[in-house]
């Protein structure tokens, strides 16, 4: 029989299989860029409808994180990772045989669903890793929440240029599946199921406010900030959010303890979440149409979606170089430094754009440089939030911590967008495009989320929870 002890060479396989995982669910995120402008074409309807695709992933990856950590703390978080990835296959076969819209957007939300695999795993990683490989386990696995977003981009347009655009979710289907089986068979279960109740009205007032508060924010560079329906859907989300907070105070069993979330520790890693997760956004959006833009703009680099592509695929790798790095830094020096590193870093790769976008290999530089900042910045965060939260809440506060990323990276497209679209310059009758001014102060708002981020990490409390060792829980292969 192996050796499932943290410490033997199994708990290296599990975190090999969990970070394939996180890489297989965050690479489905932005498996549909290259094709979103055809998209209203391929399924026979309207431009704002087809933008769903992109936006119901979104929304679905925001409810289920903290959700998907509850249930973890409940039932086990390896049968949750089972689970999720099972979701994922199903929700990537529906894309694959889909040819209208309704179809793709259920299948779409399946995946985003999925996205629970990544705070899951994560908490997982201290119940199945020894000590001295804990940090870097947890770096590495909060790395793939930048990784597969930026390989994604070049490998699916690649798919695209050799095949059909249903080859894409086919290829993540196959993927979704050796998920499944690697998981069920390889990452160990371990006996954390914590007594307690799911609370199912505290989900779904969270889902109902989650949706329309992202909704409002998502869809405001298309619908415009002064637009009714913009401040209807984040008004209407902040309220639900507000009673719903209420309600989970008063509950024995939340689905959020919010008073574990609002001691300072968690708090301010949080709000610092929101912070990076913008910064770590911010470049992912503005650095690819940079790239993309027309030569006849004057500044723009002429490349194609694969070329572009290609130019950011090398800052996804960064944040998994930087993996170790960064659990060496929390080692020596603490999460909480290691954070405010992350932050400097990411904030200095934005000045870089600022001054070097001459040309593609600068902003490779540039890139480079924020997604090391982002990679050291990822794995510092799920640290500080496991340190400061009982064992039996790890799975649900990391769950949250990634919602809160997600708001950041929600808000970046957003602000991204409507400063690009408020600079613009005509290039031809009738064709708008950003100028580069509008390009340079989206990299001034990066770097300033960046450096809000740092000063968010400083007012950090050191603190701790003393936890069980990881080799005194019990941990068996799950039949």
């Amino acid at each position: 029989m192996p050796d499932d002890s943290p410490g033997s060479g199994r708990p290296r396989l599990a975190v090999a299989v969990l970070c394939f995982g996180g890489l297989a669910a965050s690479l489905t995120q932005t498996l549909v860029i290259p094709i979103q402008a055809e998209l209203p074409d391929l399924l026979h309807t309207s431009a704002a409808n087809a933008a769903w695709v992109v936006t119901v992933t979104l929304l679905a990856a925001a409810v289920s994180m903290p959700v998907a950590g509850r249930l973890a703390d409940l039932f086990g978080k390896q049968r949750v990772l089972v689970s999720t990835s099972a979701i994922l296959v199903v929700g990537s076969l529906v894309c694959a045989l889909s040819d209208t819209l309704a179809p793709l957007l259920v299948g779409r939300a399946l995946q985003g669903m999925a996205m629970g695999f990544i705070p899951v795993g994560i908490s997982l990683m201290r119940e199945i890793t020894p000590p001295h490989l804990t940090a870097t386990a947890v770096a590495a696995m909060s790395a793939t929440l930048g990784v597969g977003g930026a390989i994604g981009l070049p490998l699916s347009a690649w798919i695209v240029d050799a095949g059909s655009w249903h080859d894409l979710f086919w290829v993540a289907t196959g993927l979704a599946a050796a998920v499944t089986a690697l998981t069920w068979f390889v990452v160990p279960h371990v006996h954390d199921a914590q007594p307690g109740r799911l609370d199912v009205v505290g989900g779904l007032g969270l889902a109902v406010g989650l949706v329309s508060l992202l909704v409002g924010i998502s869809k405001a560079t298309t619908w415009g900030w002064g637009d009714a329906r913009t401040w209807a859907a984040i008004v209407a989300g902040i309220a639900v959010l507000l009673v719903w907070g209420a309600y989970e105070l008063r509950q024995d069993d939340p689905l959020v303890d919010l008073r574990t979330t609002a001691q300072v520790p968690v708090l301010m890693t949080n709000v610092a979440a929101v912070a990076i997760g913008f910064g770590m956004m911010a470049q992912a959006v503005v650095v690819p149409q940079l790239l993309e833009m027309p030569i006849a703009t004057g500044y723009g680099l002429g490349q194609t979606i694969l070329e572009a592509g290609l130019w950011m695929a090398p800052g996804g790798l960064m944040m998994m170089l930087f993996a170790p790095v960064s659990s060496r830094l929390i080692r020596t020096i603490g999460a909480k430094v290691t954070l405010m590193i992350g932050g400097t870093v990411l904030g200095a790769g934005y000045l870089v754009a600022f001054f070097l976008m001459d040309a593609p290999w600068q902003l490779l530089v540039a890139s480079c440089i924020a997604s090391a900042g982002v990679g050291i910045g990822y794995a510092a965060m799920p640290t500080l939030i496991l340190d400061a939260v009982p064992m039996r809440e790890a799975a649900s506060a990391v769950g949250l911590n990634a919602l809160m990323r997600s708001v950041g990276t929600t808000l970046a497209a957003a602000v991204m967008g409507t400063i690009l679209t408020g600079g613009t310059m005509a290039l031809a009758p009738g064709v708008e495009v950003p100028t580069m001014g509008a390009f340079q102060l989206c990299f001034v708002a990066g770097a300033v989320a960046a450096f809000a981020g740092v000063a968010l990490a400083a007012a950090i409390p050191r603190r701790t929870v003393d936890r069980p060792a990881p080799a005194q829980r019990e941990v068996r292969t799950a039949a």
